[in-house]
């Protein structure tokens, strides 16, 4: 039992759904999305088919197409210059060691779109994913009231490549993914964001399936001096306090002119957004100013937040940059706001949260790919290395691993004779 009664009641609940698809299949995930979701679907409705694609295509009009198509190009060429290359060369012993990357044949990707249809989700999953060379991509994403997934979604993800979308949301489409069910091909590994349900069916599955990090409500930090626009600043943190409640947007500065600044912008310009103004008034929102004693605090502290997005708007912002050490992504001087990253940039903005900016990096191609590890060594060179690796294997006691090498040295002749000296 954990001392937290709301994590425990997640962790049980998430539980229950996994246990509830692992058992019934496509059944349990019709019966929970019609629960959760109110969506009227049934087993028959749970793939979308290519006719309701071809619609949502109609309905959404080239001009979105030509859009989404325009952004993948710049998520991809972004994603193709990631992409790792592999490499063979010699050891000590003379053998050809290295390694070579193979994708994921299987991705299932979550898209969200309950609070917003994030068709930018669907862009910067599906677009790394098809860099890295997967083969099939699944997305699944939460049906709407009458049972239909949100056109732009459906648009965006079948031009850019994804085989087949699944009708259902939450835990228990994360469920289905992993698992697999009569309609839904289990997947190798699952990618996306998703709300506190999505992110603890990742973490109870991890192991049946690859997961790409249990990422949180959105975050942004950012580091300002004296100088920076507070209006620029304010917008920033209300860009990224609108993504959910739980939210977190925090300015660091040393200057008390620019904090006093941001303060005021902030109540300002949240009278023009009905969503955020309630929150401000309340002073939730998760924004913070803080004040710094100077820059090299203001860095110090955001290390220590280990933020999902950092904005760094100072003079010499590459200058602060060289200190940064924990960050999902970083946004170098005042025209560069995390906005942009959410959207057009390049990177793909499902990134760490939580403070895991400590030891994790966000979606890219290496996401979907696996490194496989090469070794070729030949007689000779097996001759050199043997020594030391049977040495070890006796110090071991496994026989097994000491004869695997003293047979090849001695021909397959005489190895029970064979020493290391």
């Amino acid at each position: 039992m954990k001392a937290n009664g709301a994590e425990d009641t997640l962790e049980r609940s998430v539980a229950r759904i996994i246990g509830q698809v692992r058992r019934e299949g496509d059944r349990a995930v019709v019966r929970l999305t019609r629960k959760y979701d109110r969506a009227r679907i049934g087993p028959a409705s749970l793939i979308v088919s290519r006719r309701e694609t071809s619609a949502a295509i109609r309905a959404v009009g080239h001009g979105f197409v030509r859009l989404v198509h325009g952004i993948a190009r710049v998520i991809a060429a972004y994603h193709r210059r990631q992409l790792p290359r592999p490499e063979m060369f010699r050891n000590v012993h003379g053998a050809q060691v290295g390694w070579v990357y193979t994708p994921v044949h299987r991705a299932g990707l979550y898209i969200p779109a309950g609070t917003a249809p994030l068709v930018s989700t669907a862009v910067m999953t599906i677009v790394p994913a098809r860099v890295a060379g997967v083969e099939e991509i699944i997305v699944a994403t939460p049906p709407g009231r009458e049972g239909g997934v949100n056109p732009y979604i459906l648009a965006a993800c079948a031009e850019l490549g994804a085989g087949m979308v699944v009708r259902a949301g939450g835990a228990q489409a994360i469920a289905a993914l992993a698992l697999g069910t009569k309609r839904i091909p289990r997947v190798d590994l699952i990618a996306g964001p998703g709300n506190i349900y999505v992110t603890e069916a990742k973490r109870q599955l991890y192991g049946a399936v690859g997961i790409d990090m249990t990422a949180g409500p959105s975050e942004v930090a950012v580091i300002a001096d004296g100088g920076a626009d507070a209006a620029f600043i304010a917008a920033d943190l209300l860009s990224q306090a609108e993504h959910d409640p739980l939210s977190s947007a925090v300015l660091f500065t040393p200057s008390a002119a620019l904090a006093s600044r941001v303060r005021s912008a902030v109540r300002a310009q949240a009278r023009a957004l009905p969503r955020l103004a309630p929150l401000i008034k309340q002073g939730g929102a998760g924004i913070r100013i803080v004040k710094c004693r100077s820059l090299t605090d203001a860095v110090r502290r955001a290390n220590r937040m280990a933020p999902e997005h950092l904005q760094i708007v100072t003079a010499e912002p590459l200058t602060v940059l060289a200190s940064v050490r924990n960050a999902g992504a970083v946004f170098l001087g005042p025209y560069s706001p995390a906005a942009l990253g959410d959207y057009v940039a390049g990177p793909s903005h499902v990134l760490p949260t939580g403070g895991a900016a400590r030891f994790a990096q966000g979606l890219s191609v290496e996401t979907f790919l696996k490194r496989i590890s090469c070794v070729r060594y030949d007689r000779k060179s097996l001759r050199k290395a043997a020594p030391s690796a049977g040495r070890l294997a006796e110090i071991e006691g496994l026989e097994a691993h000491v004869r695997a090498l003293r047979i090849r040295c001695a021909g397959g002749r005489g190895w029970r004779r064979l020493s290391w000296e």
